[in-house]
C-alpha cells in the first residue's frame, strides 16, 4: 500500500515537472516565435546568406564630337571578407596577407577579420595584378572560404586635368561628387547588382544553386557640348596668361556658341588631376600638407575644385558697357554714329560725386557712341544710364538674365549681386552703367553677350548635348532652351559693328587676327574696394557677321610687368585663342580666301 502511494507521488511529481518543463518550453518557443521571431529570422538569414554588391559601370562622358572620351569606367576588383567563415587559427594570417598585398594598416584589417559580422569590405578599386596576387596566396594557403574577390569598376579620366572643374570626379563608391559627375549622377550611375550566396556553418555553399547573381545595369552615357579641340586650346592659353601675367588668383575662360547656348569650352586655372582629386595642386601647400589642420585642408581642396566661371562673382568692368549700349540703342535714345553726341571732359559729376573717366588725364573730347565704346569712355555710358533711368535699366538687366541664375546644369552656380532697384540712386546707376560696384558671374555675362550678338535670343547655357542609352545606343538630344527676347536683330547688328571697331581701332586691337572679322570689348575692374587687386577681362566674338563663338577671358589680379589693363593683358590672349580656334571652327570664313584653293 505504502509502495503504491509512493509510486503515485513520484508519478505526480514527474508529471508536474514534465508539465512545467513543457509549459516553459512552449512559452519560450512562443516568445521566440512571436516576440523575437523577426529578429532571429534576420540573424539566421545573415548567417546563411551572404550578399555582396556588384558595382555597375558608370556611363562614359564624351566630348561634343563623340571622338574623345573624357571619363570612362574600367574593370577593377573589390575585396570583401566573411569574418565568421574564417577560422580562428587563420585570422591573423589572413589579416597579415591582406594588409601586405594591399598596403593597408594591419591592426585595422585584423579588427575587421576578428568581427562577428557576415561581411566586411577590405578595399575597393583594386587593379587586376593585385587581385591575382591574392588569388595565388589563397591557393597556396588552401584558403577557400571567407575571402571574396568581386568585379568592381574604377573611374578613369584619360586627359587628367582637362576641364577638371567642369567634369568633376567620383568617390570610392562611384558616386559623382562634383561637376558633371555629380549633376548627372542619376543618368551616369546605373544600378548595382549583387551576388547572393547561401552557406552552411562552415561557409560552404548549400546545394548546386547556392549562389545567385543579379547582374548590374550599367549607367547611360552623356555627350557634352565641350569641344575637345577648343577646350585644349583655351586651357593652354589660359595657363600661359596666368603664369606670364602672374595672376595670383588664377583665371577662367568660357567659350559659347551664341546660337545654341552650347558651352564649347570652360576652363579654370589652376586645374587639378581628376585621377587624383585629393592631391592639392599648390606646391606651397603640398610641401606643408602634413602640418595643415583638416579644416584648412578641406577648404583648400574645395577651392581647387571650385568652378570660378559659375561659382565666383566679380565686377565685370567695361565689358558691361555692351549691355548699356544695347539697351540705349534698343530704346532709341542714341545711335551708333551721331558725331559729337557725347563729350568727355575727363569725368562727370553725379549726385555730388565726381566720377572719372579712366583717361581723365587726357580726356577723349567729342565722341559718337561707337567712339565711346572704342575708347571705353565712362562718361558716355554714365550719360546713357541716366537717360535710361533706373526702372528701364533694371528691366534690361532682367531681360538679359543678369538678376537671376542662368540655369546652367552644373552644381554651385552663384547669382549676381546688385543693389535693389528701389535703393538704386543716381551714383549707383552711374557705376552700374560702366560695369562697377556690382558683381556677376562669368557665365551670366557670356550668356547675356551671346544674346546681344545672336539677334537678341537669351538662351540657357547647355553643357550636355545628349544622353546615350547604354543598352540600345539610342541618342537623345537635350533641347535648346530659349528664355526671352532681349533686343532686336537691328540692334544686334549695330552692337556687333561697334564691337568690330573696338578690335580694329580701339582698346581691343591686341586681339586682331589677320583674315578674320572679330569683335570684342575689354574690361578692367577693382577686385573689391581698396584691395589693390584688379580683374582684367576681354570678351571676343567671331566671325562678327555670323557669330559662331563668344569667348570671355577673366584674369584675377595680374601682377606682372604687363600691368592690369584689359587691352594690354586679356585682349592678346583672345587674339591667340582666335588664331587657333577660328581656322578649326569656321575654315571658310577667312576674308579674301580663294574658294577654289579650299
Amino acid at each position: 500500500m505504502e509502495v503504491t502511494l509512493s509510486n503515485k507521488k513520484k508519478m505526480l511529481r514527474t508529471m508536474f515537472c514534465s508539465f512545467f518543463v513543457m509549459a516553459f518550453l512552449g512559452f519560450r518557443i512562443g516568445f521566440l516565435q512571436f516576440h523575437d521571431g523577426e529578429k532571429l529570422q534576420i540573424l539566421a538569414y545573415e548567417q546563411q546568406v551572404q550578399q555582396r554588391a556588384v558595382s555597375a559601370k558608370r556611363g562614359t562622358i564624351y566630348d561634343s564630337t563623340g571622338k574623345y572620351i573624357l571619363a570612362v569606367s574600367s574593370t577593377a576588383y573589390q575585396i570583401t571578407i566573411n569574418p565568421t567563415n574564417i577560422s580562428k587559427e587563420n585570422k591573423e594570417k589572413v589579416a597579415r596577407a591582406l594588409s601586405d598585398i594591399f598596403e593597408l594598416d594591419y591592426e585595422k584589417v585584423l579588427k575587421k577579420v576578428s568581427k562577428k559580422s557576415s561581411i566586411e569590405t577590405i578595399t575597393k578599386k583594386v587593379e587586376e595584378e593585385k587581385a591575382d596576387e591574392l588569388r595565388k596566396w589563397m591557393l597556396e594557403n588552401n584558403i577557400k572560404t571567407g575571402i571574396n574577390i568581386d568585379v568592381d569598376t574604377k573611374r578613369y579620366y584619360p586627359y587628367t586635368n582637362l576641364a577638371s572643374q567642369l567634369i568633376g570626379f567620383c568617390g570610392s563608391d562611384n558616386q559623382g561628387l562634383d561637376g558633371i559627375e555629380a549633376k548627372y549622377n542619376e543618368i551616369l550611375a546605373g544600378t548595382n547588382g549583387s551576388i547572393q550566396r547561401s552557406t552552411d556553418a562552415t561557409g560552404e555553399k548549400i546545394g548546386e544553386n547556392g549562389e545567385r547573381y543579379v547582374a548590374p545595369i550599367d549607367g547611360n552615357s552623356v555627350k557634352l557640348s565641350i569641344d575637345m579641340t577648343i577646350q585644349s586650346i583655351i586651357e593652354k592659353h589660359l595657363e600661359e596668361a596666368c603664369i606670364d601675367n602672374k595672376c595670383t588668383d588664377g583665371g577662367n575662360i568660357v567659350a559659347m556658341n551664341p546660337k545654341t547656348g552650347d558651352v564649347l569650352a570652360m576652363a579654370t586655372y589652376p586645374s587639378y588631376n581628376l585621377n587624383e582629386p585629393y592631391t592639392i595642386n599648390s606646391e606651397e601647400l603640398k610641401n606643408n600638407w602634413d602640418n595643415i589642420e583638416q579644416k584648412e585642408k578641406t577648404k583648400a581642396l574645395q577651392g581647387m575644385w571650385r568652378n570660378k566661371a559659375i561659382s565666383d562673382t566679380y565686377e565685370p568692368g567695361s565689358v558691361f558697357k555692351l549691355i548699356t549700349a544695347s539697351a540705349a540703342l534698343e530704346e532709341k535714345i542714341t545711335d551708333t554714329d551721331n558725331s559729337g553726341e557725347f563729350c568727355c571732359t575727363g569725368g562727370i559729376t553725379v549726385g555730388g560725386a565726381r566720377i572719372k573717366c579712366w583717361r581723365y588725364y587726357r580726356p577723349h573730347g567729342s565722341e559718337s557712341l561707337r567712339q565711346g565704346l572704342m575708347n571705353s569712355c565712362n562718361p558716355v555710358f554714365i550719360g546713357l544710364g541716366q537717360k535710361l533711368g533706373v526702372d528701364t535699366y533694371y528691366n534690361y538687366l532682367n531681360k538679359f538674365g543678369l538678376l537671376s541664375k542662368t540655369g546652367i546644369n552644373l552644381p554651385g552656380e552663384a547669382n549676381s549681386i546688385f543693389v535693389k532697384q528701389e535703393k538704386c540712386g543716381p551714383v549707383e546707376l552711374a557705376t552700374i552703367s560702366f560695369g562697377q560696384r556690382f558683381e556677376i558671374t562669368p557665365i551670366q555675362l557670356v550668356t547675356a553677350i551671346s544674346s546681344i550678338v545672336n539677334g537678341g535670343n537669351l538662351l540657357t547655357p547647355r553643357v550636355v548635348k545628349s544622353v546615350i542609352d547604354t543598352k540600345t545606343g539610342e541618342e537623345q538630344e537635350l533641347k535648346i532652351e530659349e528664355k526671352n527676347k532681349t533686343i532686336s536683330e537691328e540692334t544686334s547688328k549695330k552692337v556687333r559693328s561697334m564691337m568690330e571697331s573696338v578690335v580694329s581701332e580701339g582698346t581691343g586691337k591686341n586681339s586682331k587676327v589677320e583674315g578674320y572679322r572679330i569683335g570684342g570689348k575689354t574690361g578692367t575692374s577693382e577686385d573689391g574696394v581698396n584691395t589693390g587687386k584688379y580683374v582684367t577681362s576681354f570678351c571676343g566674338v567671331a566671325p562678327i557677321d555670323d557669330p559662331k563663338i563668344v569667348v570671355l577671358i577673366t584674369l584675377y589680379n595680374p601682377t606682372g610687368e604687363g600691368g592690369h589693363q584689359g587691352g594690354g593683358v586679356a585682349a592678346p590672349v583672345g587674339g591667340k585663342i582666335f588664331a587657333e580656334v577660328l581656322p578649326y571652327l569656321c575654315p571658310n570664313n577667312k576674308i579674301g580666301t580663294d574658294e577654289k584653293s579650299e
